[in-house]
């Protein structure tokens, strides 16, 4: 196969290919986790991002500059946790790299790789050497150095250099020496570029690393049309999806601007509008009441490639499992109001307790990380002039930056809350009395400052963490990254948590029960508290979060 300059169909089949490797090794990049706890994400996360990037539509008349810009506004906004975002950085810069050429010879790419590894650095605030960030860098300097024949020669040397950058990850950060582990982003990066070559060469490079379980697809769903009957009526609208190929003899293409299609659809009450030009392809995602006025529209311009148009009653009621005999109304335009709340959560409880307080909740958290476009269509719905965002965990801060970056319809503020402790600060002390944005969003800030959340969960591997020999089967308290003592039992390993703690701060102490918590276990620990420290107030709420038996949170 001829690698001496790669084009626009060739980088597709690169990134797909890259997307493929890193999806069947998906698991082994998640297990790779510095706290022996099943909540490792990063492979999962990567993966997702990677596949919003395999999706965009590449023609065959395409150019390299336009086909790695469209797949790196794939992967912006499908990009979820820290490694997600910074992967979508490093393929944002490649395309800045290629901007303006058709095709890549080696010198090219060599630049385009040194300017993925710079923009992936520039959006990270305080880089941390030992990640993917280190990986991506030494393998990009190490092959840019290096006299290449071709494309696959330097993909060799690449290749070479970010196995031994990643071997060393752990001299670099303590916490995964301690650990036993290389760090998980790099290893999932070296994966990506591993099916990238075979994608450029047909050959498969062999990593010398064991293959765990495999991870495929989205599974495919059958529809059940008893969720939307007879009886009912439309209250949510449909998401539509289209691919519209521009026609010449409808529009100026080179002049055609996404605009005319984003203004008709705000004004007619259209949700969670993505659009997007590439070329003469427009990709179109909207929530609206009616379908048909979207595709009466976008027709004027062009033509469908794809069409796509669901009931979202169907996707609602099966999620929450609700059959109402019928559901009066449909749903308008939010009306626009100053300020509103975006928070994520996972566990029914915790989603209950912060939609009480008045916050519009994105289901996730640890495992399950929201993207870019989920924030966008949060922003969206939520149609206020100052939308404040809760991630409370720091896989999804990064995300969270993103989208606020991205969204031009209001001014986005991200609170950098790390656990559902610190979202409940937050909201708790609340108030939008103030008509200064910046007073409330330093106001949300120092909310959380003195919060601290305990997170207690079962040990799924031997490790060594500072001085504790941890074994497999072992319960851990966990304070950020430190994990502070371990016992036989979940409220063993609690108790002796907080016998490692001040609690002479704290005013109160709330027990947050997960699925495998219990009443009694909840009732031994708020115990424990109230004997040897009576000043404290305690209770105890229903969570419902999986991994984490209880959160234990301290204000």
């Amino acid at each position: 196969m001829d690698t001496n300059k790669i084009n626009a169909k060739i980088y597709q089949n690169m990134i797909m290919a890259g997307t493929e490797e890193l999806a069947a090794n998906s698991q082994e990049v998640n297990d790779l986790n510095v706290f022996p706890i099943p909540d490792g994400d990063t492979g999962s996360n990567m993966t997702l991002t990677m596949k919003g990037g395999a999706k965009a539509d590449i023609s065959e008349d395409m150019g390299l500059a336009k086909a790695s810009k469209s797949v790196a506004n794939g992967m912006l906004l499908a990009a979820r946790g820290n490694s997600g975002v910074i992967l979508s950085q490093f393929f944002a810069g490649v395309a800045e790299g290629f901007a303006n050429v058709e095709t890549a010879d080696v010198d090219i790419l060599k630049e385009a790789f040194l300017q993925g590894v710079k923009r992936a650095y520039s959006s990270v605030l305080t880089p941390t050497e030992g990640t993917i960030l280190t990986v991506a860098k030494d393998a990009a300097n190490y092959a840019s150095s290096k006299e290449c024949r071709d494309t696959e020669e330097y993909f060799n040397y690449f290749i070479e250099e970010a196995k031994k950058s990643l071997e060393r990850t752990p001299e670099l950060l303590k916490v995964l020496k301690d650990a036993g582990v290389v760090d998980s982003g790099g290893a999932g990066f070296i994966y990506i570029i591993a099916g990238m070559i075979k994608g450029l060469t047909g050959k498969v490079v062999d990593l010398k690393l064991e293959t765990t379980v495999a991870v495929g697809d989205e599974p495919s769903e059958e529809l059940n049309v008893d969720m939307f009957t007879e009886d009912m009526e439309m209250e949510f609208g449909y998401c539509t999806e289209l691919l519209i190929r521009l026609q010449k003899s409808k529009v100026n293409i080179d002049e055609f601007d996404v605009k005319e299609i984003t203004d008709y659809l705000t004004d007619m009450g259209g949700d969670s509008i993505v659009c997007l030009k590439n070329d003469s392809i427009v990709k179109l995602h909207v929530h609206t009441m009616t379908p048909y006025m979207v595709l009466q529209h976008c027709q004027k311009y062009g033509e469908f490639l794809k069409v796509k148009v669901e009931n979202m009653m169907l996707q609602h009621n099966e999620a929450t499992e609700v059959r109402p005999e019928s559901a009066a109304g449909k749903t308008t335009k939010k009306p626009r109001t100053k300020y509103a709340v975006v928070t994520v959560a996972s566990g029914e409880g915790i989603a209950e307790a912060f939609t009480d307080f008045g916050a519009y909740v994105i289901n996730g958290g640890q495992t399950m990380n929201p993207s870019t476009a989920d924030f966008l269509e949060a922003f969206d719905e939520l149609n206020a002039e100052h939308i404040f965002v809760l991630p409370n965990n720091g896989n999804i801060i990064m995300a969270a930056n993103q989208a606020a970056g991205i969204y031009e319809k209001s001014k986005v503020y991200v609170i950098p809350t790390k656990t559902i402790g610190d979202g409940y600060g937050v909201l708790s002390m609340l108030s939008f009395d103030s008509d200064d944005p910046k007073e409330i969003e330093e106001q949300m800030n120092e909310a959380f400052t003195d919060v601290m959340t305990i997170e207690i969960s079962k040990a799924i591997r031997d490790c060594v963490s500072g001085s504790l020999q941890i074994k497999e089967g072992d319960y851990m308290g966990i304070l950020g990254k430190d994990i502070l003592a371990t016992g036989q039992t979940p409220v063993e390993a609690a108790i002796a948590t907080l016998e490692n703690v001040d609690l002479i701060d704290h005013y109160l102490i709330m027990i947050v029960r997960g699925k495998q918590g219990t009443r009694e276990g909840s009732t031994q620990i708020l115990d424990y508290v109230r004997k040897n420290f009576p000043m404290v107030e305690v209770y105890e709420t229903d969570g419902l979060q999986d991994i984490y038996d209880y959160y234990i949170v301290l204000e």
